[in-house]
């Protein structure tokens, strides 16, 4: 059974292509770039999209228009091949492509997508209790922009070339469990998107 999964909701896309449990390919490049990514993973599988039998689609949080181009794809795939889609946050991806590390996305306007008792939260690093920091690993792009404070408030942080940094999306693939119609699949914003604060009065 051939699974595509995709994550674009970091500044990194990744995307993988698997057979039951193996990883055929895998690609990082941009959110802009997804189909292709996507093309040449069946490519060089000597797979047709026709053989994609389920979609697995990177949930968040993350950037409001990373996440929407990825929910874009998966319905767009999914409505073509006729496939069933499964939704994976991405900070659990992170977490469990990096098992026992805090993951830590980069949330913009000086905050970062975390977990805090397993619920995702978007908070500036610094205001965080450091007792969620002390001793902890921290993988992800937050992580690596933060790194100085994260540090100083006791955590480790893997060298920045680290591929634990990465949202893979072949971990997204093995979280998956419940599939269903691609409609369904709901974003993890945490906080509401710039547009729309800015139509607030």
């Amino acid at each position: 059974m051939l699974t595509l999964a995709f994550d674009t909701a970091t500044s990194v896309a990744t995307s993988a292509l698997l057979e039951g449990g193996s990883v055929l390919g895998e690609r990082t490049g941009t959110p802009a770039r997804l189909l292709e990514d996507v093309d040449e993973l069946l490519s060089l599988a000597d797979a047709e999209p026709s053989e994609l039998r389920q979609i697995v689609v990177g949930t968040g949080p993350g950037s409001f228009t990373g996440l929407r181009m990825g929910l874009a794809a998966s319905r767009t795939l999914a409505l073509a091949l006729d496939v069933k889609v499964a939704g994976v946050s991405t900070l659990d991806a992170l977490a469990a492509g990096a098992p026992a590390a805090l993951p830590v996305i980069d949330a913009r306007r000086r905050e970062v997508f975390t977990l805090i008792d397993g619920k995702p939260v978007a908070a500036s690093p610094s205001d965080l209790d450091t007792t969620v920091f002390q001793g902890r690993i921290c993988v992800g792009d937050g992580a690596v922009r933060y790194r100085e404070v994260l540090e100083a408030a006791g955590a480790e942080i893997p060298p920045d070339e680290s591929e634990l940094h990465l949202p893979r999306a072949s971990v997204h693939a093995r979280l998956a469990t419940d599939f269903g119609p691609a409609e369904l699949i709901e974003p993890i914003y945490v906080r509401a998107p710039d547009a729309d604060k800015a139509r607030r009065p």
